[in-house]
């Protein structure tokens, strides 16, 4: 479903990525850990079309990304840092213009679904300026999946979100996974990874330095790994 061929990324004397090979099959959940400055959300705005890499390949669904652009970014909800979202919109009004762009089909009432699924009915007409960080980003997530895309791509959803938001955030997610959905998410919340991921792979210094399946929400396992390959990095 995602593959990339030794993508490096530099900018300006700096190599933010060097080399990174990553292959991930349809329908997986994988989280992507490793210190600050180790290129996890760069390469994660590679894959979304969002910055071009200095060299090497990105293919989604065996497609070139270079090549098929359009197409490709169809396929693919993006959650970033930022919501994206216009705070003088309600919710309703935000999700019905998002999903227009992207050509869904009784978008209304597909709007309408998903604040539903968020928690945010009761907010359907309220400006999104007026809401709280947890709620902008519920608002997000919805926004992010409107168009039903075949691959998700969150980098740190979990930041700043209370319990509830957190709850409903997993559910999304793991419902979109039963559905076939391919989930990539960089985060540093190694709880929330090891809750609903099955693959976690670590990056040091712009390249991967493990990649191994995740059995049975193995915490642990998770904390050990990241422990000993990053040993002495902030």
């Amino acid at each position: 479903m995602i593959q990339t061929k030794q993508l490096i990324k530099r900018v300006g004397d700096k190599v933010i990525l060097r080399g990174v090979n990553l292959s991930i099959k349809e329908g997986q959940t994988v989280a992507i850990l490793g210190p600050n400055g180790a290129g996890k959300s760069t390469i994660l705005k590679v894959i979304a079309t969002l910055i071009k890499p200095s060299s090497g390949e990105v293919l989604i669904n065996n497609k070139e990304i270079k090549k098929h652009a359009l197409e490709v970014k169809s396929l693919i909800g993006y959650l970033p840092h930022a919501s994206l979202l216009y705070d003088h919109f309600t919710p309703l009004e935000n999700l019905i213009l998002f999903g227009k762009l992207y050509g869904v089909k009784d978008v209304e009432k597909r709007a309408k679904e998903l604040i539903e699924k968020v928690g945010l009915s009761f907010f359907l007409h309220e400006p999104v300026k007026s809401f709280s960080r947890g709620m902008i980003q519920r608002v997000a997530i919805a926004r992010a999946i409107v168009h039903e895309p075949r691959i998700i791509l969150l980098d740190e959803p979990h930041t700043g979100l209370d319990q509830q938001a957190i709850v409903i955030l997993n559910k999304v997610i793991l419902e979109m996974k039963a559905q076939g959905t391919t989930t990539v998410m960089v985060t540093h919340d190694f709880k929330q990874a090891a809750e609903i991921c099955d693959r976690i792979i670590i990056v040091k210094n712009g390249k991967i330095v493990d990649d191994f399946m995740l059995e049975n929400n193995n915490l642990d396992l998770v904390f050990d790994k990241y422990a000993l390959l990053t040993e002495g990095v902030v």
